[in-house]
C-alpha cells in the first residue's frame, strides 16, 4: 500500500478542502477567457494537449514513484477509480478531441468527478504527493471539459447521455473482473469509501451500488438540461 506521512485525512469544508476548488476556478475562468480573446485555434489545441499531458504524466509519475520509491499495493493503489483512469488516457481526447469521447466522458467527468471534488477522499493532506495529485486529477479534468465545451463548442446531445451511461457499464464490467481477481474494491464496488460522501445516504453493499445504477440516467440527464437550454438559447437569437 502506498506509504502516507502521519497527516490527517482532508475534511469537508477545510482549507486543505476549500483552497484548491478557488484555485481550480481561478485557472479555469482565466484559461477559457485567455483563450477565447487571445489564442489562434492551433494555440489553444495546443494548450489543451499540454494541459492533458500535464495531468496525465503526473498521474504516471506518482504511481512511478510509488511502484519504485516506495510500497505499492495492485488491490489498492493502481489507477483504476473511475477519476484517476480517466485521468491517464486524458490525452487521447486532448489530442484527437473525438466527439464520442467528449459524449463519454462530458457526463463521466461532470458526475464523478465533481462529486469528488465536494467530498473529497484523501488519505493524507498537505503537502503529500497523493494531496497534489488528487487535487490535479479532478480539478484538471474539470477544466478539460469546461475547454472543450466554452472554447472549442462541444456540447453534448441528448443520445450522448444514454451512450456515456453504457459506456459507464461496460467500465462497470471491467471494474467487477478487476475486483474478483485482485480482491479489491475499485470504484467501490465492494465498499464505501472511508471518507463522507453521496453513498452513505444510499445504504450499505449492495443496496448502494443498485440506488446509484438507478440514479445515474436521471442524473445524467440533470446534467444534460443546461446544454439543452443553451442550445434553444442558441437556436432563438439565429431567428
Amino acid at each position: 500500500m502506498i506509504h502516507y506521512l502521519l497527516l490527517e485525512r482532508v475534511s469537508i469544508g477545510s482549507w486543505e478542502h476549500l483552497i484548491p476548488i478557488l484555485i481550480g476556478i481561478v485557472i479555469s475562468v482565466f484559461s477559457i477567457s485567455f483563450s477565447k480573446r487571445k489564442l489562434s485555434l492551433e494555440q489553444q489545441q495546443n494548450f489543451f494537449k499540454i494541459f492533458g499531458w500535464f495531468v496525465s504524466l503526473f498521474v504516471i509519475a506518482f504511481h512511478l514513484y510509488f511502484i519504485f520509491f516506495d510500497s505499492y499495493d495492485i488491490q489498492k493503489d493502481l489507477p483504476l477509480y473511475l477519476c484517476s483512469f480517466i485521468a491517464v488516457l486524458i490525452p487521447i481526447f486532448t489530442n484527437y478531441r473525438n466527439y464520442l469521447i467528449y459524449e463519454i466522458l462530458v457526463f463521466w467527468i461532470i458526475a464523478g468527478t465533481l462529486q469528488g471534488v465536494i467530498t473529497p477522499d484523501i488519505e493524507e493532506g498537505f503537502p503529500t504527493f497523493d494531496y497534489f495529485r488528487y487535487w490535479i486529477v479532478h480539478l484538471g479534468l474539470l477544466i478539460i471539459i469546461f475547454y472543450a465545451t466554452f472554447v472549442f463548442g462541444m456540447t453534448p446531445k441528448l443520445k450522448s447521455v444514454f451512450k456515456s451511461f453504457l459506456a459507464l457499464q461496460v467500465y462497470l464490467i471491467l471494474m467487477i473482473c478487476i475486483n474478483w481477481l485482485l480482491d479489491s474494491n475499485y470504484f467501490y464496488l465492494n465498499e464505501k469509501p472511508k471518507s463522507a460522501s453521496l453513498l452513505d445516504y444510499f445504504g450499505e453493499w449492495p443496496i448502494y451500488i443498485l440506488i446509484v445504477q438507478l440514479l445515474l440516467l436521471p442524473y445524467f440527464l440533470v446534467i444534460y438540461v443546461p446544454f439543452y437550454l443553451s442550445e434553444k438559447r442558441m437556436k432563438l437569437f439565429r431567428k
